[in-house]
């Protein structure tokens, strides 16, 4: 289990996940409304996050590609679909339901 530190539009959160889940899944099933309008497919960055310390892992080539497609992120910016949790993480999401006014989207697949 790994120790994952959130900072949301209503201050900070802090929550144990296991190990190899998705981070957009933990986020989600310890009540933060990140959004993941695309499923977790890597395709429509809504659920970024900026990693404010912890290892995310390598990004993965649909991953990189995407974000590329963005302008002005800032290099620790990643989708949390994407991450594999693997150690404590503290994290700021980018983007909430709750403060977008958008439906979060299909939950992605473990």
């Amino acid at each position: 289990m790994s120790t994952i530190t959130a900072e949301i539009a209503t201050g900070s959160t802090t929550f144990e996940c296991e190990d190899g889940r998705k981070l957009v899944l933990c986020l989600e099933d310890n009540g933060v409304d990140i959004l993941h309008r695309c499923g977790g497919n890597a395709r429509c960055t809504t659920c970024r996050v900026e990693v404010i310390s912890g290892e995310a892992g390598e990004m993965g080539e649909a991953e990189r590609n995407i974000l590329a497609t963005k302008g002005d992120l800032a290099p620790n910016t990643r989708l949390s679909c994407q991450i594999r949790i693997a150690s404590d993480m503290h994290i700021k999401v980018l983007n909430q339901a709750s403060t977008t006014g958008m439906d979060p989207g299909t939950r992605p697949e473990e």
